[in-house]
């Protein structure tokens, strides 16, 4: 190649370089302060004869992932305490992603405001990319789709 075009190689490697450097500098000033996103993993197995599965499949949903499990460290005055949230499922439609909540007899769900905010809005803001959350009561064959709009 030549003198000339070694040093087009090196401009072009170097320009490259730059862009790449400014990229992502641009990246870590525009995000926000102390963002550690949930990745969940792949979730529990999902079994055909679930009545919730099935109840949500009937209604337009499809399931893509099984129970998780998401493990809490928490500071208490010094002293470690563990505890963690579970996710029944998650659900996907019209390429929207919902987190699912089955109803439990033992937990009776309060549908006020406060008490809507107290039980589910944790799992709306632990996965901020999901569309609401979607509380599922195969008992009384009903679906309640939950958006929480957090306004300035």
């Amino acid at each position: 190649m030549g003198m000339y075009g070694d040093w087009f190689i090196m401009l072009v490697a170097g320009a490259f370089l730059l862009f790449w450097a400014y990229r992502g500098f641009y990246r870590w000033l525009h995000q926000p302060a102390n963002v550690n996103r949930l990745t969940l993993g792949k979730g529990g197995e999902l079994a055909e004869d679930d009545e919730n599965i099935q109840f949500l499949e009937r209604s337009g949903y499809e399931v893509i992932s099984g129970k998780h499990r998401v493990p809490i460290g928490i500071e208490l005055d010094g002293q470690s305490l563990n505890s963690r949230l579970y996710i029944d499922y998650i659900a996907e439609q019209d390429g929207k992603m919902y987190i699912v909540k089955a109803a439990r007899e033992r937990m009776p769900m309060d549908w006020t405001g406060s008490g809507v905010r107290d039980r589910l809005l944790v799992y709306s803001l632990l996965l901020p990319e999901c569309a609401g959350v979607l509380f599922v009561d195969v008992k009384e064959q009903i679906i309640r789709r939950i958006i929480f709009d957090i306004s300035d």
